[in-house]
Formats: structure tokens, sequence, C-alpha cells
């Protein structure tokens, strides 16, 4: 990876412009103000999940009595791909870019969808109530191992972002566009990377993320069954977005590279990858 990476060139021209920002006390107010927000949240959205899936969800501060924490839980598992998804539509895109009054609001879209998002999975993973059924706690060698998978699932977790465009998915690129009083430009189609191999990365290391954990419990299996399956399904939505959006060079890259199981040893995904980004 050098300088002349595209992504990497996306982000210092963002940096450029948060550090040098036009004037304007006021957007510049709101840019910043948003972007704090923006991000302490998606820390904590970020450390609880970590935390809460360590401990295979067997400790949160959720408190519903039992049989109705069933409903609450349920409840907080489906809120975040109905909500999630819904936002990513036509109808919730236009939602989203009016949630900040003003303006500013269309520049401030990915900044905004990212802290709802954020908090979505904040309440899943922090008022989650436990069922106190322990049925396998690694331990020892086991839970070595385990750690490490964990840890690696994250780190595949952050590479996929990174390759996918880090400013979107962490919400900065709509608050730094406005501090730099440009307009927000996405990333092109993602082929390099991850997506070299398999199209939906993201998805794949999130689902990872959801098995490797040392604490086994019924909380930690449903959620896994759940968002495992909300992960083979959901890209589906996102690629008839994807393919409306870069028409025929989605389509190219999508009948050369795999959904989600990767094929190393052929080099047809390098060669679509880069076939994807000719004109």
């Amino acid at each position: 990876m050098t300088l002349n990476d595209p992504r990497i060139k996306r982000l210092i021209t963002l940096v450029k412009a948060a550090l040098y920002p036009p004037p304007g006390k006021s957007r510049i107010a709101l840019a910043l103000t948003m972007g704090a927000v923006c991000h302490v949240i998606f820390a904590i959205a970020v450390l609880s999940m970590m935390v809460a899936m360590f401990f295979g969800m067997s400790e949160s501060f959720g408190t519903v009595p039992w049989p109705w924490a069933v409903l609450a839980n349920a409840a907080l598992i489906l809120q975040f791909p109905l909500v999630h998804s819904f936002l990513l539509s036509q109808r919730g895109t236009k939602i989203v870019a009016r949630l900040i009054p003003g303006p500013h609001g269309g520049t401030l879209a990915t900044t905004t969808y990212a802290i709802i998002a954020s908090l979505q999975l904040s309440a899943l993973f922090l008022l989650w109530t436990p069922s106190g059924i322990i049925w396998y706690r690694a331990e020892g060698t086991a839970f070595a191992l385990i750690c490490t998978a964990f840890a690696a699932t994250w780190l595949l977790l952050l590479k996929a972002s990174f390759d996918a465009g880090a400013e979107v998915q962490s919400g900065a690129l709509g608050w730094m566009s406005l501090l730099g009083k440009i307009k927000p430009v996405f990333p092109d189609m993602p082929t390099q990377g991850l997506f070299r191999h398999i199209r939906q990365p993201i998805y794949v290391a999130f689902a990872l993320t959801l098995w490797a954990v040392p604490v086994w419990t019924p909380d930690q299996l449903a959620l896994a069954i759940s968002y495992s399956t909300y992960c083979l399904l959901a890209p589906r939505q996102k690629e008839k977005r994807f393919e409306k959006r870069y028409g025929t060079a989605f389509r190219r890259y999508r009948e050369s590279v795999p959904y989600v199981l990767p094929k190393f040893a052929s080099k047809e995904p390098e060669d679509a990858a880069n076939r994807a980004q000719q004109p």
C-alpha cells in the first residue's frame, strides 16, 4: 500500500480539508460536534460489542424479567437489521438527510447514519438481558487459541472496513466534508484488498466474530444464528444498489468474484477486480 493508493489519497484529501477548513464558525462547530458525537458513540458500540460477545452475551445491563426478556432480546436483535436496511433504501436515505435541520443535512448524512447504527448496536449489546445459562467456558490452551481467533476476526473486520472506505464506514466522510466545505465523495466500487477474493468481506468478517468466542450461552447462539443469517442475506439488497450505481462494472465484477467463499487458488478474482475498474 502506497501514497498513490486511491484510498490513501481520499483520506489525505479529507484530512487536509479538516485541518484547514474555510471560515464559517457555525458550520465548523456543527461539523466538529457531529464528528465528536459520531466517533464517541461508534467507539462505545464497538467496545460493547467486543466485550459482550467475548463473554457470550452473559454480561450486560438488561434487567427485563423472564420470560419477557425473550421478547425484549428478540426486539433488540431485530431492530438493527430492520432499521439499518431501511435507512439504506432510497426512502431511508432521504429521511437520514433531513434529520439534521438546515442546509447541511445531506452533507452530514453518512455521519448521521453512522450515529444511528452505533446507537442501535450499543442498545443491542448494553441492554441485552442475559439468560444466566453458561454452556461452555474455554480454559487453558483452548482459551488462548479462541482469543487469538477472536482477535483475528476483528482485525479482519477492520481490514475489510478499510478496503471498503474507512471514512464511510466510520461516519467521518460527512463531518470532515462539512468541515472542509467540500462535497462528500463516496469511494469507488471496492475491488481491492479483501474485495479481490470475495464480494462481501465486511459481512463475512462480522459473521466470523460471532462464532470465535470463548464463552457459549443460549444468548450467544441466538445472536450468532440470527446475525449470520442476516450477513448471508442482507448483501443481496446491497448488490442490487451497486448494480444500479455501477452498472456493467459491477456485473463484470460479480461474475468473476465469489459472494462469500473465496477461491484463493485462482487468479480470476484479481483479474476481475482489475477489469471492473476499467471503463
